[in-house]
């Protein structure tokens, strides 16, 4: 592998654990900042609705940023902008201003809806380069930021230590993760040029009726409602939904966040062997069944065991569906943001619907959803299974 590859390889390593420690960081904490703002779980529903409303403006704007500007500006400004957003939550929390923990999370979900549509175009070109299957490593660097980061959120929290010293923490780690990595990201990847043909343009527009794609992207929707919804309310769940404490329910958290980094890690060793459908055919039946233990067990122990199950399943689904659309024909950029706007759309907007139908119905119940798509996700498996399309599409074309 090029040493410019390797490097670019490192720095994208950097950016997803630097994304994990820093939305883990605010998840751990979700019941710490409802307190301090002293709002109800509907009412906290509203919060995230800030997320909601960045997370869209970002990723809708993503691609096309990408297109004009290439990867690397969308990339370092949409991490700036998350970490932006994460100092504004501190200063949120410590001033008890509602208003200012939304505008934060408005930040944080543009920040992270832009910035890691741009990644995860650039993880896509580094596969094609080095040869090496590296989309399930790079989310599962995202896996292991998240562990990391609710380990340290476990410790403040059992410590008492006040949830704005605890993200202003972060926010300067963050910066310090920014610097290093910006450096190794070359210009002018995914960027199309003005002069551009007229086939280029038209295969991008294309995407949209490509109904194989459409299959991968309902895919991503599924496996991303069920990773986004544990980091959004699994801290909540446990607390609310099995009467666990404030800190089981982050060790539970924690437990889900490495079940995921285990499967993304390990996930290159099962595709090789068993290839992609299996896989992620694999990977909504055992998130299917910790979901359905979790909303359906009156035990702790078994809903908190049923997290590591609901974990492994929701590890795989997102990396490989995306490598399968780069894969699935022309014009690779437009099929890759297509199917991440789908995936971080469900990500980080799904999860606070769900908190409005939990004021409702309670969270658990509301989870049924979650179970609904990632059941469906099971039966539509083998639309990852796209060798030899690119070659057809394009002849077709």
């Amino acid at each position: 592998m090029d040493q410019a590859v390797r490097r670019r390889r490192r720095a994208l390593f950097v950016f997803f654990l630097l994304a994990g420690i820093a939305l883990s960081s605010w998840v751990t904490r979700t019941p710490a900042i409802r307190d301090r703002l002293d709002v109800s779980t509907g009412e906290m529903g509203l919060v995230l609705f800030g997320l909601s409303l960045g997370s869209m403006l970002g990723i809708l704007c993503s691609g096309r940023l990408v297109s004009r500007f290439g990867t690397r500006p969308v990339v370092v400004w949409g991490t700036a902008v998350l970490i932006c957003g994460l100092a504004t939550i501190a200063a949120g929390a410590l001033a008890a201003s509602t208003p200012l923990v939304t505008a934060g999370l408005f930040l944080f979900g543009a920040g992270v809806g832009g910035g890691e549509v741009g990644m995860n175009i650039d993880a896509t070109d580094v596969e094609r380069l080095s040869g090496v299957t590296t989309m399930p490593t790079l989310h599962g660097c995202f896996s292991l930021g998240t562990v990391l980061g609710a380990g340290v959120g476990i410790a403040a929290t059992a410590a008492d230590v006040p949830v704005q010293w605890h993200l202003g923490g972060v926010t300067v780690v963050s910066v310090v993760l920014l610097s290093y990595a910006v450096p190794a990201i070359p210009p002018g990847t995914g960027r199309v040029d003005a002069g551009a043909t007229r086939e280029v343009r038209d295969a991008g527009a294309a995407v949209w009726k490509d109904r194989k794609l459409l299959l991968i992207g309902a895919i991503v929707l599924a496996m991303a409602l069920a990773e986004g919804s544990a980091n959004d309310w699994l801290p909540l769940i446990m607390v609310d939904g099995h009467g666990m404490g404030e800190a089981a329910g982050s060790l539970v958290y924690a437990g889900f966040a490495a079940a995921m980094t285990l499967g993304r890690f390990g996930g290159a060793y099962f595709l090789d062997r068993y290839g992609r459908v299996t896989v992620v055919r694999a990977s909504a039946v055992s998130g299917g069944l910790g979901l359905l233990l979790v909303i359906v067990a009156d035990s702790a122990v078994i809903a908190g065991i049923a997290v590591l199950l609901w974990g492994l399943g929701a590890s795989l689904g997102f990396p490989l569906a995306l490598s399968a659309a780069g894969e699935s024909g022309p014009d690779e950029t437009a099929r890759v943001s297509l199917v991440a706007i789908i995936g971080y759309l469900a990500f980080l907007v799904g999860p606070p619907t769900l908190g409005f139908l939990g004021e409702h119905i309670g969270l658990r119940p509301a989870m049924l959803v979650v179970l609904a798509f990632v059941t469906c996700a099971a039966f539509l498996a083998p639309a990852v299974d796209v060798r030899g399309r690119r070659e057809a599409v394009g002849e077709g074309a």
